[in-house]
C-alpha cells in the first residue's frame, strides 16, 4: 500500500479552496509587482521597494499552496488572475491593496470554517497558518501606510 495521498480519499471541496487560494496569491504577486514598477516610474522608490518585497511574501504563499496541492495529488491550477489596479494616486493604490488583502483574509476565514465543519484538521491547520500570515500582512501594510501618511 502506498503512503501517497489518494485523490479519491480527499474532500472534493478542498481542491477548489486550494485553487482559489493560488489564484488569490498569484493575483497579489501580480498586483504588487505591477505597483512596484509603476511607483518606480513615478519616482516613489520607498513604496516601490515595499511592494516588491510584498510580492516575494505572496510568492512564498503560492509556493506553499502548490506544494500542498501536489502533496494531496492535485495538479496546481490558478483559474483566474485578477488584473492589477494601477489607476489613481498612491493613496488610492494603497487603498486597493488594503481592500484586496482584507478579501484574501475573508477567503481564508471561509476555508478554515469549511475545514472545521468538515472535520478536516490537516487542511484547517494549513489554511489557518495562511490566514494568520495574511492578517499580519494586511496589518503591516496598513501600519506602513499610516506611518507614511503621518510623516
Amino acid at each position: 500500500m502506498s503512503d501517497e495521498p489518494s485523490v479519491m480519499n480527499q474532500d472534493a471541496v478542498i481542491p477548489g479552496y486550494l485553487g482559489r487560494a493560488l489564484s488569490y496569491e498569484l493575483s497579489a504577486v501580480q498586483q504588487y509587482l505591477s505597483l512596484s514598477s509603476l511607483l518606480t516610474m513615478r519616482g516613489v522608490h520607498e513604496a516601490s521597494e515595499r511592494f516588491r518585497n510584498e510580492a516575494q511574501d505572496e510568492l512564498q504563499h503560492a509556493e506553499r499552496i502548490i506544494g500542498r496541492m501536489v502533496a494531496l495529488g492535485f495538479a496546481p491550477n490558478a483559474s483566474c488572475l485578477r488584473p492589477p489596479k494601477l489607476n489613481g494616486s498612491l493613496s488610492q493604490l494603497v487603498e486597493h491593496v488594503i481592500e484586496f488583502e482584507h478579501e484574501i483574509v475573508e477567503f481564508y476565514e471561509s476555508a478554515v470554517q469549511y475545514c472545521i465543519q468538515a472535520g478536516d484538521c490537516e487542511n484547517r491547520i494549513f489554511f489557518d497558518a495562511l490566514l494568520s500570515e495574511e492578517r499580519q500582512h494586511a496589518s503591516h501594510v496598513n501600519d506602513w501606510w499610516q506611518k507614511m501618511v503621518t510623516t
